[in-house]
């Protein structure tokens, strides 16, 4: 059907709604404000979302979603052709499923795909999308300034387009019951303040050096004392061993050994967040939580902690925010130093230090 004969996206009767969003924990996180509003918007819908299977258990008891779409991007020991197949068998899958509106919220080539497979007669996606992921939309979404907007406002275009953009943007976080009674229990022996350190990213040039972690932990537990709750993935486990080794005050390993709904009720208990622009980090703040960042090869005004962008600090080195990967002069670690980022501690401790005096 021409562009012109059809119905605006804020008029579309959708009843059958497919979110496309992937990755990674962040970017999900980012995403969740449109979910809610298009609940809002399509009360009686049925919507689903397209998940990595890793981080499925997010969305798990959502309120506002009826169905998680799990996604095995790849497998241990799978060949290329394997995975191609598996791919072609999902894919099948989301046709069968007969959405009539579905939103790639990833942008990428395989999540364009995914939409173009769907056959859904309205199929939607931002103008940013990168690898042709364009060309099987039917309706593109324009981003005006990519490098001035926040991923979550980036995403809530979408909800705009579609009639569902005059709401707050809301972060719900579902966390079962198990996973909150694992958390009160794991925390319950440690002494507060409890500060949530997250030392890891795959990006090397996200990753602030231990010694800066452990120089601000230690200026943290002079003043407070409190306990040290290094969490995140089993491959950050040795970065973690190397704070813990520096901090003198009490301190506690749980990296590796997290579900995702047991991190999520860890973070909505602690009093305050140190982390990387990482998953974890979107994640305590759209729990509500507290959080200081170092930011280095990344931009705060497009993926700072929302809500919470005070918390994070940027290096003032002249490649800041350069999205570079891998880099072999680092001049940003060592100008953005531990006492740039610890006013901004101290100011995150405030709320605990009065509770704790009128406790």
């Amino acid at each position: 059907m021409p562009a012109k004969d059809r119905l605006p996206l804020s008029e579309y009767p959708a009843q059958r709604i497919a979110i496309i969003k992937p990755s990674a924990l962040g970017d999900v996180v980012h995403s969740l404000p449109v979910l809610s509003a298009l609940r809002r918007r399509y009360p009686e819908a049925h919507i689903s979302w397209v998940i990595n299977r890793g981080y499925a258990a997010l969305l798990e008891g959502h309120p506002d979603l009826d169905e998680v779409l799990p996604f095995d991007r790849t497998l241990p020991g799978s060949s290329a052709l394997q995975t191609l197949l598996r791919y072609s068998h999902f894919c099948r899958g989301l046709h069968r499923r007969r959405f009539d509106l579905v939103i790639d919220l990833q942008g990428l080539l395989r999540t364009g795909i995914m939409t173009l497979a769907t056959q859904a007669t309205r199929r939607v996606g931002l103008s940013s999308a990168r690898e042709g992921a364009t060309w099987f939309y039917t309706d593109r979404v324009p981003v005006p300034d990519f490098d001035a907007i926040h991923a979550v406002d980036r995403y809530w275009l979408v909800a705009e387009a579609l009639g569902a953009g005059d709401v707050p943007k809301t972060f719900h976080v579902p966390i079962g019951e198990a996973a909150q009674t694992w958390a009160g229990d794991a925390l319950a022996e440690h002494a507060r303040p409890w500060i949530a350190v997250g030392v890891g990213s795959r990006w090397m040039t996200k990753r602030w050096p231990p010694e800066h972690f452990a120089t601000l932990v230690h200026k943290a537990q002079e003043r407070c004392g409190g306990t040290a709750i290094f969490v995140g993935g089993r491959d950050e486990t040795e970065l973690a061993r190397k704070v813990a080794r520096r901090v003198r005050g009490s301190s506690c390993d749980l990296t590796g050994r997290t579900s995702l709904q047991q991190l999520a009720a860890l973070l909505q208990r602690v009093d305050v967040m140190i982390a990387n622009d990482t998953g974890p980090l979107h994640l305590a703040a759209a729990l509500g939580r507290p959080v200081v960042a170092p930011y280095t090869c990344t931009k705060v005004r497009m993926t700072g902690p929302y809500g919470a962008e005070s918390g994070a600090v940027e290096t003032r080195v002249w490649c800041q925010g350069s999205l570079v990967k891998r880099c072999d002069r680092l001049e940003c670690m060592t100008e953005l130093t531990p006492f740039r980022l610890w006013p901004v501690l101290q100011k995150a401790l405030e709320p605990w230090e009065r509770n704790s005096r009128t406790a």
